[in-house]
């Protein structure tokens, strides 16, 4: 079997809106009170979150080693702006989610046996929800920018 590299960036775009799912999923569950549903939601998101940094990283270094995505120069500049804009965001936001994700999660598990982390946990899960689902959120979208609405000439 022969490996198309050049398909990560299509499975890239769909780890993040299955991200995007099961992020809302997770919300909606805890929402509801059922935590153990929540809870396995939010561990499946970051798998699946995972997947896709092993899948980003593959293309970006293997498949693409040396190359650059570029965004190309015919759109009008407002949608260049746009596109930059999101893309700047959503990259100085994806850096930080892992760790954020990691101690919510941790403090997630451990509130389960400890009452005090819980209020941790809430607080934390209060700026890793928005900011995880923005960056799962943009990624589809930069991937829409680049491969479907403005792709190279």
């Amino acid at each position: 079997m022969n490996f198309d590299g050049h398909l990560l960036p299509h499975v890239n775009a769909s780890l993040n809106a299955l991200a995007t799912f099961l992020l809302i999923a997770g919300f909606v569950a805890i929402q509801q009170g059922r935590e153990r549903a929540h809870k396995w939601t939010m561990i499946s998101c970051f798998g699946v979150s995972i997947a896709f940094l092993a899948c980003y990283l593959t293309y970006h270094i293997g498949v693409r080693a040396g190359e650059s995505t570029r965004f190309p120069t015919y759109p009008p500049v407002a949608i260049r702006y746009t596109y930059y804009v999101i893309l700047v965001s959503h990259i100085v936001l994806a850096a930080a989610v892992p760790f954020l994700a990691i101690v919510t999660i941790w403090t997630g598990l451990r509130c389960e046996h400890r009452v005090e982390e819980r209020t941790r946990h809430r607080r934390l899960a209060w700026w890793t929800f928005p900011i995880w689902l923005y960056v799962s959120v943009t990624g589809v979208i930069v991937y829409l920018f680049i491969y479907w609405l403005y792709p190279p000439n």
